[in-house]
């Protein structure tokens, strides 16, 4: 079966960025710049915190937009990128309705998610998690 990270309860998120860390972390980077998924402020400590990742869509938009087919849909929802095929053309960052295609500056490719679920293992309060989809 396919998997897709998801957010159980953002009203869980405190904000620690440790599911950042902990992506970043898994090709032996150090800091956030890596990371394929994003905690941010909804607007203050009262408003909370978003959580955003890929939500490994049916029919991609991101894949729809690539001109190289750098990414590809899988099955099960979601994709998969090939980064030799990418020839850094941002599309599939625009074309993202959840923002969660983030770009790599220095290589001038994206980053998106490969539903591994490193990060919900550091995830102190389990807001999110790695889950089985239906194909």
């Amino acid at each position: 079966m396919a998997k897709r990270l998801s957010v159980i309860d953002v009203d869980r998120c405190v904000g620690c960025q440790a599911c950042m860390f902990a992506c970043t972390r898994r090709t032996g980077s150090g800091g956030l710049e890596e990371s394929c998924i994003h905690v941010q402020s909804a607007g203050g400590i009262r408003k909370g915190f978003m959580v955003i990742v890929c939500r490994a869509c049916a029919d991609p938009p991101c894949a729809r937009v690539c001109p190289t087919d750098a990414l590809t849909p899988r099955e099960g929802g979601g994709v998969r990128f090939k980064a030799n095929l990418c020839i850094g053309c941002y599309n599939c960052v625009e074309a993202c309705p959840f923002g969660a295609a983030f770009w790599d500056g220095v290589n001038h490719k994206p980053q998106i998610c490969v539903y591994c679920g490193y990060c919900a293992n550091y995830c102190p309060y389990d807001v999110i998690a790695l889950e089985e989809i239906a194909a």
